[in-house]
């Protein structure tokens, strides 16, 4: 029986539990069974790229949280991204949950989100920290890392919304003891 060293293994465990995740989030209830969801695993030098963007636009935006979940990226071996295109239903006068009064006024707006779009995108992330959790592995749902990844174009497809989630296997749970920087000029260099 060959040794299996557990530093040896353990991007492998966290590949196997993103694409499990990815599984998870493709088979989450969809609202009229409709896919609008785009779902990609980051890693590796994209994984960088991905970090950087988040320091440049929490840089733009004088917004230091993503400069915070930017920091985490190092200690990080993946992202799972999840996003949702926006596409009405054809549920017109019986919901108007978007606030309009109809699809047909709602796709005057094409940027305003379909509360379904991103219902299902949710359900989605859910399913997918679902699995992480019971796999022993640590995450956390991130909005900076979605808005860098349509930034940077990641997606195919006309994604509009997106979240990512940061996966780890660590001692300590990173994502557990956070702070937000004093200043927007960490060290970004690794």
């Amino acid at each position: 029986m060959a040794i299996l060293q557990e530093q040896n293994t353990k991007q492998e465990i966290l590949n196997d539990a993103a694409k499990r995740m990815m599984a998870a989030a493709r088979t989450a209830p969809k609202a009229k069974g409709r896919n609008t969801l785009e779902i990609i695993i980051v890693d590796g030098d994209d994984l960088k790229k991905l970090r950087m963007e988040m320091v440049r636009l929490g840089k733009e935006t004088q917004t230091e949280f993503f400069i915070r979940d930017a920091n985490h990226i190092p200690e990080i071996a993946a992202a799972l991204l999840v996003g949702t295109t926006i596409k009405t239903l054809g549920l017109n006068e019986i919901c108007q949950l978007c606030g309009f009064k109809n699809c047909s006024e709602k796709e005057k707006y094409p940027n305003t989100p379909c509360i379904f779009n991103t219902g299902d995108l949710h359900l989605a992330l859910g399913s997918a920290a679902m699995i992480s959790a019971s796999s022993g592995i640590d995450s956390r749902i991130m909005f900076s890392v979605g808005k860098a990844a349509l930034s940077l174009g990641l997606f195919h497809s006309d994604i509009k919304i997106a979240m990512g989630i940061l996966i780890s296997m660590e001692s300590k749970n990173p994502f557990f003891d956070r702070t937000i920087q004093t200043n927007l000029y960490p060290n970004i260099n690794e």
